[in-house]
């Protein structure tokens, strides 16, 4: 087994972990969105997937969460839903690239070396598709809040909404789902030529020979 295989197959593993978590602080921040005003400067608000919080100057935060799903704006509502399946695919993807890796068990023949290729194949693509899960909703809502940004038919006296911490953290977990999958997939791409060892059978010193050989040692001495 080539050490380099082993080391993409324990990256891959560790970005993927580490992006689900990425994603899941991502889904319950709830600073998507910051809205800072000149007319209230000791106070600040932040939108998220799941409530609405307004940020005290004292550094006191206090969070109000969304009365009905149904009223919420098409990109919240949106970006909750991908979010939801990106950590549901991310799972999906961990779950089954772990016991695709070598090291998790020994390799005893090529039908059990081309199930574990399979496994981490199916993980490494489900990362894939997590990566690129977890990147729309953010970039949408990024993109929708550059265009009310620079709206000129908005007056300059009206606040509006920038980006929050939550974004970012959205765009480093996709980015690492990404990372994680091109691992994995790599990773099985160069086992492809690897042969898998056979065991070997050890003969038993001591115990009952074959009769065959032991009528052909006879006839030597003849």
């Amino acid at each position: 087994m080539d050490p380099g295989v082993c080391v993409l197959e324990l990256l891959g593993i560790f970005f993927s972990l580490t992006a689900w978590l990425c994603s899941l602080t991502t889904t319950l921040m709830s600073c998507w969105l910051t809205l800072n005003t000149d007319l209230l400067p000791t106070e600040s608000y932040q939108l998220g997937l799941w409530e609405t919080c307004v940020v005290q100057e004292l550094g006191v935060l206090e969070c109000r969460p969304y009365d009905s799903l149904l009223g919420l704006p098409p990109d919240i509502r949106l970006a909750r839903i991908l979010m939801l399946a990106t950590l549901a695919t991310s799972l999906m993807g961990f779950t089954l690239a772990i016991p695709g890796i070598y090291v998790v068990n020994s390799c005893r023949g090529m039908e059990t070396l081309k199930a574990k290729r399979t496994l981490k194949m199916l993980g490494g693509t489900l990362c894939l598709a997590a990566g690129i899960l977890g990147l729309v909703p953010v970039s949408y809502v990024a993109h929708l809040t550059i265009l009310k940004f620079f709206d000129e038919t908005v007056p300059d006296v009206v606040p509006r909404w920038e980006f929050g911490d939550a974004l970012f953290w959205g765009w480093g977990a996709s980015f690492l789902h990404l990372a994680a999958g091109s691992l994995l997939v790599t990773s099985c791409l160069c086992l492809q030529g690897e042969p898998c060892p056979l065991p070997t059978t050890i003969p038993l010193q001591g115990g009952h020979t074959d009769p065959e050989l032991s009528l052909r040692r006879r006839s030597e001495y003849v």
